[in-house]
């Protein structure tokens, strides 16, 4: 996928067209990847260079709160010193707050595109637990099943919690443990019954069925929408 730097829109050579040339291209490919459906890391993406752009806008001083953690201090240090040498110049000040405006325009409008393609994927999912859920169920398993296939995608997941600028935040991280053929009599209880006697590190561990009649790339699009799903169900 074509990328941008975290600084694309100060570096080198400052010119409206330029970086008017440099962004489109960029969203196109975001957009080419929409239309297969596939969200992920693209939306991901958009946002967080929206954001940059945001925080940069706003003051330099707020840079290295809001940006993300995999900006380097070399980078952080890099944009500080962008900042001041351009607010020292008029032109270049202007020619920098064009691209600027222009770029949130055409970001926002993108990140609206994969929301709605997001929201939709969202709606026609359908989580069930399988057995009883136990009291603790922050850690577990997610059978995963999309359109009319009899293939089921096993992860084992493990939900955390932690603060950031005093505001909670979920985490949940997944791992592929198997596929399982499923049918009229290997149901997903029989696959969790197996799956207890194999994996003997969970004995009564949760387990959420997630499945959708939509047909949809699973790394990519699935199972990133299900996995946040499943974090804002669970306690």
């Amino acid at each position: 996928m074509r990328s941008l730097s975290h600084t694309w829109f100060a570096e080198g050579y400052i010119d409206f067209e330029l970086k008017k040339y440099t962004l489109l291209a960029y969203l196109q490919e975001i957009h080419r990847q929409f239309d297969q459906q596939k969200l992920y890391p693209q939306l991901a993406d958009v946002i967080m260079h929206y954001n940059n752009l945001m925080a940069f806008k706003h003051n330099k001083q707020f840079l290295q709160q809001q940006f993300p953690k995999k900006l380097t201090q070399v980078d952080i240090n890099k944009l500080e010193n962008l900042y001041q040498h351009i607010i020292d110049d008029d032109d270049l000040m202007k020619e920098l707050e064009e691209i600027i405006a222009f770029a949130l325009s055409q970001m926002n409008a993108t990140i609206k595109d994969g929301t709605e393609i997001y929201e939709f994927i969202e709606d026609k999912l359908n989580i069930f637990p399988i057995g009883l859920i136990p009291l603790e169920n922050r850690e577990g398993y997610i059978f995963l099943r999309e359109g009319k296939v009899k293939q089921t995608r096993v992860y084992q997941y493990r939900l955390s919690f932690f603060e950031k600028h005093d505001e909670k935040y979920r985490s949940i991280k997944t791992e592929f443990i198997a596929e399982w053929q499923t049918s009229i009599v290997n149901t997903f209880e029989n696959i969790k019954a197996e799956l207890i006697r194999w994996k003997t590190d969970l004995p009564n561990p949760a387990v959420y069925g997630i499945e959708t009649a939509l047909v949809l790339p699973v790394d990519e699009t699935l199972l990133p929408i299900a996995k946040r799903r499943l974090a804002r169900l669970i306690q």
